[in-house]
């Protein structure tokens, strides 16, 4: 009952776009895979109950996870994904999954009055990556309390906006939160595309290649982040919590 509730549809041949984003309306959770075979991998598409997406960290771990819990997969097999991102791997650390990601870098910005109207925050540093804004603030405490205006925050038209800060524990490196009202999703449980920008960030910043990260939101969840070169690994669990056919 913690971290980012995922649908994963597994399929037998690819769907209409519009069928799928009807189930992703009905599952309701912020995104629906849907995995069809190719002769090597699967093709990954994601849906928020409102729009498809090019990049979800978590749909692709719960995806991941069904195929092997499903032995659709061999449990000693990597699983291949194609999608809006190009092609996407995750294979099995122990008890971790770790998903093999591209890089979103950011770059420094003039951050726009309403990012910052609309977070209600002093920032330390703003960047724009390909397709969030990174607010870094100064402290932990900020992130939490960070109460967006999400109409202000939709009319940036960015997919999300990300607001980052160094952890108060040793044991972490940083946490952070992730909203993307545009999206459908006014605040997103935990964000395994946004760690392809905050992992770069903060990897630069604290002279690391392996960090441990918390999204801070209200359910909440751990990341761990590696970083190789213009990839970023990013690894946690997935639990299976029910499973339906649907007719």
């Amino acid at each position: 009952f913690k971290g980012n509730p995922a649908g994963v549809c597994l399929l037998e041949r690819p769907a209409e776009a519009r069928w799928m984003q009807a189930v992703a309306r009905e599952t309701n959770v912020s995104e629906t895979a849907f995995l069809d075979p190719t002769d090597d991998g699967f093709n990954l598409r994601w849906f928020t109950p409102a729009v498809e997406v090019d990049l979800c960290g978590h749909a692709t771990l719960a995806s991941a996870h069904v195929l092997w819990e499903t032995n659709t997969l061999g449990p000693d097999s990597t699983a291949r994904f194609h999608t809006r991102s190009g092609v996407l791997s995750a294979s099995r650390d122990g008890d971790i999954i770790e998903m093999d990601f591209p890089a979103d870098p950011q770059q420094p910005v003039e951050p726009p009055v309403v990012l910052l109207e609309s977070l209600g925050v002093v920032p330390v540093y703003v960047g724009l990556t390909g397709y969030n804004y990174l607010v870094e603030v100064g402290s932990e405490s900020e992130v939490r309390d960070t109460k967006p205006d999400f109409a202000k925050l939709e009319s940036l038209g960015l997919l999300g906006s990300i607001v980052t800060s160094r952890a108060d524990s040793d044991k972490l490196d940083f946490v952070s939160r992730f909203f993307a009202p545009s999206a459908g999703i006014n605040e997103d449980p935990v964000t395994g595309s946004a760690h392809c920008s905050l992992g770069p960030y903060w990897g630069a910043k604290l002279n690391k290649t392996e960090l441990a990260a918390r999204q801070v939101s209200s359910r909440g969840g751990d990341v761990r982040v590696r970083l190789a070169g213009d990839r970023v690994l990013i690894g946690g669990q997935a639990v299976t919590v029910m499973a339906i056919d649907l007719l």
